[in-house]
């Protein structure tokens, strides 16, 4: 049975980017029909309208074995959404001049890069001079996503790091790229990512039960990942901190994390334009794999684009930035318009939610101009239209 818990009080009702209006019964319908029809799990959704919350509420299970509800503030593995916030920590970094964004990163660092452990398999490849915190931003490396990722997406646990074009050239969205910024923000602050996060970003937002290690007063109200048949998939409680996907949070934290964000606080105007401006253009058919030679011209027309630590676009309404999340049995997706001051922020823990995604988009808030199928998001009933 579908359950649903609010959070946010006030006006039954959201404004889209049309400036057409849409009731909380109407949103609480389109939500647990479309949950049912595609077999997700768990969902937790908010709209912003004028850059603050106005609807926020968590529908279905966070354990479908337990049958437990999945509420509000229920902790949810939040994948690649850690890129975001970690971006935003260090555009904070290049404000205050600590970072410099084109400055190659191994000047920062004690010894040439391939002489740390974790990069020895660069060692010949005079290349890893050119990266710079712009590259690794803006997924622009020249590394695969990850080291066990082969160029082709197949997975191989045996996988070294390579870098498969001149960095700065191309688009391939890699976690590597933010794992080496992370090493070297740490090397410059002398304090790793999770202290950096709470003291500059969490208590800030007000994110209480957010981390990118797993703290114990998550143990009391936690979700589980699902298969695409609802089966159980356990999630490891990371006590070293990843940028590029270690985090957890909760659907009303990162909420109040996009809120941060849409209402200019944590940088000024010059550095947030910087951060969601667009780098570098986008032409791969799709996102994953990254390291592919198959282009479109589907994108062209909103411009795809990557920026620092968010894909951008243009629509109708204006510029968007964008940040989405995916792992085994867990499906988030983040699209901003800050011309119409309208966010949208949906998470589930199920593999079967990104087949929503389009129709959510769609009808909640009017949003068409998300590139779907680039990311893959094929609707769930796609097969029987």
């Amino acid at each position: 049975m579908l359950t649903a818990s609010s959070f946010y009080a006030g006006a039954q009702q959201i404004t889209r980017l049309d400036g057409s209006h849409l009731s909380f019964t109407q949103i609480d319908s389109i939500v647990m029909n479309l949950m049912h029809d595609a077999k997700v799990t768990g969902l937790g959704i908010s709209v912003l309208n004028d850059n603050k919350p106005v609807y926020i509420k968590a529908f279905g299970l966070k354990n479908n074995q337990t049958k437990e509800a999945l509420d509000t503030a229920t902790v949810l593995y939040g994948a690649s959404l850690s890129k975001a916030v970690f971006s935003f920590l260090v555009m904070q970094l290049v404000q205050e001049g600590i970072i410099d964004l084109d400055k190659p990163l191994y000047k920062y660092l004690d010894k040439p890069l391939p002489e740390y452990e974790k990069y020895k398999d660069l060692a010949g490849d005079e290349r890893w001079k050119l990266l710079t915190a712009r590259m690794c931003l803006s997924h622009t490396t020249g590394f695969s996503n990850f080291r066990f990722f082969k160029p082709s997406g197949a997975y191989d646990p045996n996988g070294k790091l390579a870098i498969y074009f001149t960095p700065g050239s191309r688009h391939a969205y890699s976690g590597e790229g933010m794992v080496l910024l992370q090493m070297v923000v740490e090397k410059i602050m002398g304090r790793d990512i999770q202290q950096l996060a709470v003291e500059r970003i969490f208590k800030p937002a007000g994110m209480n039960r957010t981390g990118f290690t797993w703290q114990p007063s998550f143990d009391d109200n936690y979700a589980v990942g699902h298969d695409p048949d609802g089966g159980i998939l356990t999630k490891e409680k990371k006590h070293a901190p990843n940028a590029a996907g270690s985090m957890v949070t909760t659907i009303a934290d990162y909420t109040r994390f996009i809120t941060y964000v849409m209402q200019g606080k944590g940088l000024n105007k010059k550095t947030k334009a910087l951060m969601i401006s667009p780098q570098i253009r986008i032409h791969s058919q799709y996102e994953f794999p990254t390291i592919t030679n198959d282009t479109t011209d589907e994108n062209n027309a909103i411009q795809l684009s990557y920026g620092l630590g968010w894909g951008v676009f243009k629509s109708k309404y204006g510029p968007a930035f964008t940040k989405g999340g995916h792992d085994d049995g867990w499906r988030h997706y983040n699209v901003n318009f800050p011309d119409k001051k309208i966010s949208i922020i949906i998470m589930t823990n199920s593999a079967n939610g990104e087949g929503i995604f389009k129709e959510l988009l769609e009808k909640i808030i009017g949003d068409t101009d998300t590139p779907w199928r680039w990311e893959r998001y094929i609707p769930y009933n796609a097969a029987i239209k």
